[in-house]
């Protein structure tokens, strides 16, 4: 997971939540992804303008990458393993080969480009554009936009479930989440959550929403697309993401310098551990 005012990347045993070590990446990192298989960890950092490349194995950074003025939201393609790193400043989508680890193409797309998410299919990248107030679509072959969708007022984090039908923006402005029809190309529904949405994760049939200022992680139950209860975190909950078997759901709370592990069924926190300065964790940081 990130640190962004530490400046580190830290490694956590989730079972026994326990910290196991740390690397140093300057720059303030932000952005997190794996690789599919799940050695290798792509991280933006964005005051140094780089993607820095991790092997997770020797925990050590093996390249550094320059991208844009402004790497932020990062995602990698299931399939092939190109990383998406979404430009902030430059209104686009960086595309980087994971062979020559060199940027082969630009995609423009709306403004402050922050959360990225990649279909299960690879057939299509979405990008959260928060100043445009909508979600790019992607076609990954072509890497052409293929159409825009309207969701709320500065759509951040973006996260597609594993049937690759629907995806979830968290709107930092309207403090609402959007829930997009991919397929359909069209907002489905609009879910008022707390304070400043800033990332969703889906496990058990609900969707999780880090609500930095309320300290709240919201959940909403899927099914009838309403909130069942906020759950009291860390102050300023930020990146969030579910295990790999869907039983807990992970939480990095930056002013508390916590992450934190909701259980999904029960919704209660079942562990809490001390992470160096302003975790962030924007993004896939469950190996």
């Amino acid at each position: 997971m990130t640190s962004q005012i530490a400046e580190t990347v830290t490694f956590v045993n989730v079972d026994t939540m326990q910290v196991t070590g740390q690397v140093s990446i300057p720059g303030k990192p932000a952005g997190i992804a794996l690789s599919p298989d799940r050695k290798t960890a792509y991280v933006t950092a964005p005051e140094a303008r780089v993607l820095a490349v991790i092997d997770i194995e020797s925990r050590t950074v093996i390249d550094r990458l320059a991208v844009g003025n402004g790497p932020l939201g990062v995602a990698v393609h299931p399939q092939d393993g190109r990383i998406f790193v979404a430009d902030w400043y430059d209104h686009r989508i960086a595309v980087i080969d994971p062979s020559t680890r060199a940027v082969t193409a630009y995609i423009p797309v709306g403004e402050s480009p922050s959360g990225i998410a990649i279909t299960p299919d690879g057939r299509l990248v979405l990008s959260a554009d928060r100043d445009s107030h909508q979600v790019s679509l992607i076609d990954a072959a072509t890497l052409t936009v293929i159409g825009t969708v309207p969701v709320g007022e500065r759509p951040f984090g973006i996260t597609i479930d594993a049937d690759g039908r629907f995806a979830y923006t968290a709107n930092v402005k309207s403090n609402d989440v959007s829930i997009i029809d991919i397929a359909a190309g069209r907002t489905v529904a609009t879910i008022a959550v707390g304070k400043r949405p800033y990332a969703v994760a889906l496990a058990a049939g609900r969707a999780f929403v880090t609500d930095q200022y309320s300290e709240t992680v919201s959940v909403i139950d899927l099914d009838k697309k309403a909130v069942v209860k906020a759950v009291k975190v860390g102050a300023y909950p930020e990146g969030i993401a579910a295990g790999r078997n869907g039983r807990f759901v992970y939480v990095a709370c930056w002013e508390d310098n916590t992450l934190e592990r909701i259980d999904a069924q029960t919704l209660e926190i079942t562990g809490r551990i001390e992470v160096p300065d302003g975790p962030r964790a924007f993004g896939d940081f469950l190996r």
